[in-house]
């Protein structure tokens, strides 16, 4: 049976793992509804990703779930590779709890328990509806730009097929995306793919091991172990060539694999959740967008596990996209500034694909001469000053020049690098994160008084603007909402990352756009130069026409 009568909703996301459940959230937070359709009702039950870095973790902040994820979260250690006798070549610690984005640098969790977490929080969401059991089976192309995306799908709790009409499509479908096959793009290999066996592993009693990450750096049987929560542990064993599965996953072979971490341990203890083949692949899309149909997540790239970038990838296509897709459906910017998005994070990924290709080739590759040299090298360079901080830092580039980016310059902060988040006094002298006092939009922190021009930039932004080095209080802004926050060791972290700069414009999603030179001597307000520049970019970040009103109620009713 089939309904006709399309209905009209302003975003459909298809598919509610991290990236959709992300794209969807912050859409809600900027005003706009969205309706998640997903095959499966529940979060997937079994475990895949295991980690996520301190800027992934803002992204948490910024849906207002990382107190709930803190919860349920463990800080990694560090990282030591080791040969294939499990003889240590080189450890590398982290020392400090809290990285310069106001989390932990290296975060491991349960993937279903952050599912979980992201569903409940939609309750907090009502622009937000989310259908399980839903079957999509078509995205078509609309023939004109501008005209609401059909999107064709089957329940399957009563069979009926029905088609809605999206203003804004996002395919966040995964490796054998639908949504890519409809708008015709192709993955395109950045290197050869590798089969890997995965294990998971609860056990009760804690493990006689190193609690950090250990990556085996053995030619013959590369391997990665990690503890994951207090009685979760994985594994992850590369095939030889010609190497099946099954010669690796009955019992007594598994545990032999295991067997140099799991000594003393009662095999009674040892609960194996679940073993998996993977094909780790250097993948990413050729095309990332038709119109305003949208690739996101897995279904635009595909990373090897060496730096931890997976998910969290996708995550950061959602932070990217989620701002910009709703400052266009509420009017307020034209679509080219949908244009940014694929040249902003195609590149960021495509260089993180090979970051990780590159990492997991030093680690694993090469044969008996290479694994020699590792045993010559990697001892030394644990032991360089700094080598820890420079190993585990974040691998994050920054984004490369273009319409919200800024052009290339010395100095700092350079356009295109996110901003660190540091802790700073609120009105009432209370510590905040930053970003917490930022809100959702623009913003702009300041050093120096604000020109006129940089106060009506502020206001066409409606940005939000914080005084650094002022007394503790708040005040009414011009265009804007003004704080100003006394000298402390956040605001002076602050200001000695501003470096020259006499003000700083941020992106809703914490990335530098423009800066502006602090005055040469006191008094002069800073701005002109900032504002100036705007001429290059208000044209994409803002519209000269206007589009229809987004109706918050429209999610509200299932389709």
């Amino acid at each position: 049976m089939t309904a006709t009568t399309p209905e009209h909703v302003p975003v459909v996301v298809i598919g509610a793992g991290p990236t959709g459940l992300t794209a969807a959230t912050l859409l809600a937070r900027h005003g706009v509804p969205a309706l998640v359709l997903e095959r499966h009702r529940a979060p997937y039950p079994l475990p895949r990703a295991v980690h996520l870095d301190d800027e992934v973790h803002r992204i948490l902040q910024a849906m207002a779930i990382h107190e709930t994820f803190s919860a349920i979260t463990r800080p990694a250690r560090g990282m030591r590779l080791l040969d294939g006798s499990h003889r240590v070549l080189a450890e590398f610690r982290r020392d400090n709890p809290c990285g310069r984005y106001g989390f932990p640098e290296a975060n491991m969790f349960d993937q279903p328990e952050l599912e979980q977490l992201m569903r409940d929080n939609l309750q907090d969401h009502p622009l937000v509806t989310l259908r399980g059991g839903i079957e999509v089976t078509a995205v078509s192309s609309p023939p004109h730009g501008g005209a609401p995306v059909p999107v064709t799908f089957r329940d399957e709790d009563t069979g009926v097929t029905r088609t809605i009409l999206a203003d804004a499509v996002l395919g966040c479908d995964g490796a054998g995306s639908l949504v890519r096959a409809s708008i015709g793009s192709r993955m395109q290999d950045l290197a050869a793919s590798q089969q890997w066996l995965v294990v998971d592993v609860r056990c009760r009693p804690p493990l006689p091991a190193w609690d950090g990450v250990h990556q085996i750096c053995d030619p013959q049987r590369a391997a990665t172990y990690m503890r994951v929560g207090e009685d979760r542990y994985r594994w992850e064993f590369r095939l030889r060539s010609g190497e099946q599965p099954e010669e690796l996953t009955d019992r007594e072979r598994l545990l032999a694999l295991i067997a140099p971490w799991t000594r003393g341990i009662p095999e009674t203890e040892l609960h194996v959740l679940r073993t998996a083949t993977y094909t780790f692949r250097a993948q990413v899309a050729d095309r990332w967008r038709t119109g305003r149909i949208f690739l996101l997540g897995d279904a635009a790239h595909l990373t090897p596990p060496f730096i931890g970038q997976g998910m969290g990838a996708g995550m950061r296509d959602a932070h990217n996209l989620a701002w910009k897709l709703a400052r266009v459906l509420t009017g307020r910017a034209s679509d080219a500034l949908l244009d940014t998005y694929q040249a902003e994070r195609h590149r960021h990924a495509r260089q993180l694909i090979r970051t990780a290709v590159s990492v997991g080739a030093v680690m694993t590759g090469g044969g008996t001469g290479t694994a020699l040299a590792r045993h010559a090298v990697l001892p030394a360079l644990s032991r360089l000053p700094g080598a820890s901080a420079l190993v585990l830092s974040a691998v994050s580039p920054p984004l490369r020049p273009g319409p919200l980016a800024g052009s290339r310059r010395r100095g700092h902060p350079r356009p295109g690098t996110l901003c660190p988040q540091p802790v700073l006094p609120d009105a009432d002298g209370a510590p905040r994160l930053l970003d917490d006092l930022l809100g959702e939009g623009f913003a702009v922190l300041a050093t120096a008084s604000l020109s006129p021009a940089l106060h009506a930039l502020v206001r066409a932004l409606d940005a939000r603007v914080i005084h650094l080095h002022a007394p503790g209080r708040r005040r009414p802004g011009t265009g804007g909402t003004d704080h100003c926050a006394e000298a402390d060791p956040g605001t002076s972290a602050l200001v000695h990352w501003m470096g020259t700069a006499g003000a700083v414009l941020l992106r809703p999603d914490r990335v530098v756009l423009a800066t502006a030179a602090r005055p040469r001597r006191p008094g002069p307000p800073c701005g002109d130069d900032l504002a100036a520049a705007a001429a290059a970019w208000s044209p994409v970040l803002c519209s000269s026409g206007s589009t229809a009103e987004v109706t918050p109620t429209m999610a509200t009713q299932p389709p």
